[in-house]
């Protein structure tokens, strides 16, 4: 049994390094997304199919496609369930609080943030006031996590070698990835609470 499933993983990685392959995987990183998985080992697994540039656009298309998937059904069909599920993740109920005051600015920096979960985000974002164009403009911020972890997964050269890439010792690009992220996040943090303090002061003043 364990050989044959070994067998069809090698088939299935044989279909996906073709070019409909390719086309295939877009969807596939999509609804992985849309499940809310973490996105992690898909984007190394792109990085191992088709290298680090090619893996790196094929993974931020289907990222994006994902995204607004979770983002429109967390808008118009799963509130309800949106708003139990971002009960046991305070700092995304903040961060859908005060969207609506920073907008787009806010929407980059989380993308920028690893304290934020890519998929959970997508869904507080749904049921915030941003508009559609600047979710998805936002988007944009998560083009250097993506090359990096398709730029790991193309180092690793096998999913069995992932855990000793993501555990050796970081490169310029990886820690300058670290550093703006750390960043991202205190910006986060004090954009969340001008925006509290804002709407205790309007709050007040009514």
């Amino acid at each position: 049994m364990i050989v044959l499933i070994q067998s069809w993983l090698v088939d299935l990685l044989d279909l996906l390094r073709t070019p409909f392959g390719a086309l295939l995987f877009i969807p596939i990183y999509a609804l992985w997304v849309t499940l809310l998985l973490p996105g992690v080992w898909a984007s190394m697994l792109a990085g191992v199919l088709y290298g680090p540039w090619l893996g790196s656009a094929v993974v931020f298309f289907a990222a994006c496609l994902g995204a607004e998937v979770v983002f429109l059904l967390g808008r118009h069909w799963l509130q309800g369930w949106v708003r139990q599920r971002l009960t046991q993740w305070p700092k995304l109920h903040a961060v859908e609080q005060a969207v609506n005051q920073e907008g787009l600015k806010l929407v980059l920096l989380t993308r920028l943030s690893p304290a934020f979960p890519f998929s959970l985000l997508n869904l507080a974002y749904g049921l915030s006031a941003v508009s559609l164009r600047d979710y998805s403009i936002g988007l944009i911020g998560i083009l250097p996590g993506t090359v990096l972890f398709c730029g790991l997964g193309a180092l690793a050269g096998d999913v069995a070698r992932f855990n000793d890439v993501l555990a050796g010792e970081a490169d310029g690009f990886t820690w300058g990835l670290r550093v703006m992220g750390v960043v991202a996040t205190l910006a986060v943090v004090w954009l969340v609470g001008r925006a509290a303090r804002q709407a205790l002061d309007d709050g007040s003043g009514g």
